[in-house]
């Protein structure tokens, strides 16, 4: 291993388990993705969105393939970021992906802080204010940055539990839908009227959304024991997990609403599939396992993230200032995650928080598939055929996504352009200035 991967010595080698890593990654994955996505999924896939959710597991598993080849060989707190530079080496494209997916998942921490607010206002009925979503939003950021000064131990224990927790939860809710419904899947068993297949694909973009959790293992690469076998276990057994529970919610809330009852509650739709199988209470119960799975998500990604953020700047590959604030690189990263992530959830809503998260996503998923295929192929003993088709799968569902954006919400298009061009941009100058001043500080001496 090299040198830079064990830079982070605050993190402490062998404080996660393999389990306490699984629990991590479905702790991030089984959040917003199937409470908050389900009723927009539906909306572009109609009937179909179950097989949605299935054919996004697919493409994820293929994903997954680079990522795990990649830890198992170079382990490290740095995960993607580390990928990146083994493939690209120390330059713009480096950054500016790793970057890329830095934003995606703070992205997906507002998603789930959004979520936790909708589900929470369910609690109060058609009074409730929906201008109340994001101060709640905004109340979980801060609570889950208060639980992640505590150790890594606290956190590996607290996700476990919340995880065992919601899991269960899922699955009994589940179950319970499903007999209720007769194990009849009317509104999931027809051909969709009202689809295409660019809407489908869609769909599809936005259920990999769903299961991108999974590379938050990898951020913790140096802390897990045994790393360069039980990055991937837990990234495999994290996957699976997540498909079973994904599927059965899927067709436990087609078997109890109809498609057009699905999308109307699009932000909530779980909650209101719980109705017709369990009446009102059901829909408390509900709403109580979609706060702890939401609040254990942001908890567990921004552990994960704001890990991220810092192996960056310890790689030199974004500025860092402390704004006077005492403390670590760690902690300092923390509250910058935290603070993008409120600003995030104040401004934006859960339908374009989720398109712009799935575009950024896709884009550096693609760019880690064709690292890894033009540069560290032989070292990761990586198959080319098996990262070409995860190349050419996530281009087809970004090109239909992206399509589906141009017609209906080009803000979304906008934003993502903009995003893009600042990033990479950004990082071309930063870095190139501080090569420069670097190359001016070795002149001197």
């Amino acid at each position: 291993m090299s040198g830079h991967d064990n830079r982070h010595t605050n993190y402490a080698k062998n404080s996660l388990s393999l389990w306490g890593a699984v629990s991590m990654g479905t702790g991030v994955m089984i959040g917003a993705g199937i409470f908050a996505l389900t009723g927009q999924i539906a909306g572009l896939a109609r009937e179909w969105f179950p097989l949605a959710f299935l054919v996004a597991a697919v493409i994820a598993g293929f994903s997954a393939y680079s990522y795990v080849r990649m830890a198992n060989t170079w382990p490290s707190a740095g995960g993607i970021a580390m990928f990146l530079e083994k493939s690209y080496g120390k330059g713009t494209m480096t950054a500016a992906c790793a970057l890329l997916m830095y934003f995606s998942m703070v992205i997906n921490e507002s998603l789930v802080a959004r979520t936790f607010g909708t589900y929470t206002l369910q609690l109060f009925g058609e009074s409730a204010d929906e201008r109340l979503i994001p101060v709640l939003a905004v109340g979980l950021l801060v609570f889950a940055f208060l639980i992640n000064i505590l150790s890594n131990k606290f956190i590996q224990t607290f996700s476990f539990f919340m995880a065992f927790i919601k899991i269960g939860g899922l699955a009994l809710l589940a179950g319970g839908g499903l007999w209720a419904s007769g194990l009849s899947f009317e509104s999931t068993s027809v051909a969709p009227e009202e689809t295409s297949l660019s809407g489908f694909l869609g769909a599809v973009a936005l259920g990999i959304l769903a299961y991108k959790g999974f590379t938050t293992i990898t951020n913790s690469g140096s802390e897990i024991v045994e790393p360069h076998k039980n990055v991937g276990r837990a990234i495999i057994i994290s996957l699976l997990i997540c498909t079973v529970i994904y599927l059965m919610v899927a067709f436990a809330v087609g078997g109890n609403l109809s498609i057009n009852e699905i999308v109307t509650a699009r932000d909530y739709s779980l909650a209101q599939a719980a109705r017709p199988a369990f009446g009102e209470a059901g829909l408390q119960i509900t709403v109580i396992f979609a706060i702890v799975a939401t609040v254990s998500g942001v908890i567990a990604s921004v552990f994960a993230v704001s890990r991220m953020l810092a192996m960056l700047t310890d790689m030199k590959l974004v500025p860092h200032s402390h704004f006077g604030m005492p403390g670590t690189i760690q902690r300092h990263t923390l509250v910058y995650t935290i603070v993008l992530a409120i600003l995030l959830a104040v401004f934006f809503d859960l339908s374009r928080i989720a398109s712009l998260g799935a575009i950024f996503y896709i884009l550096m998923d693609i760019a880690i598939h064709w690292g890894v295929f033009r540069y560290v192929r032989e070292e990761a003993k990586a198959n080319a055929f098996i990262l070409l088709t995860a190349i050419l799968l996530d281009v087809v569902v970004l090109g239909a996504f992206i399509w589906i954006k141009i017609q209906s919400d080009m803000l979304v298009i906008w934003a993502a352009l903009i995003g893009l061009v600042l990033i990479f941009a950004g990082e071309k100058w930063f870095l190139g200035n501080h090569s420069q001043k670097g190359n001016e500080h070795e002149a001197g001496n």
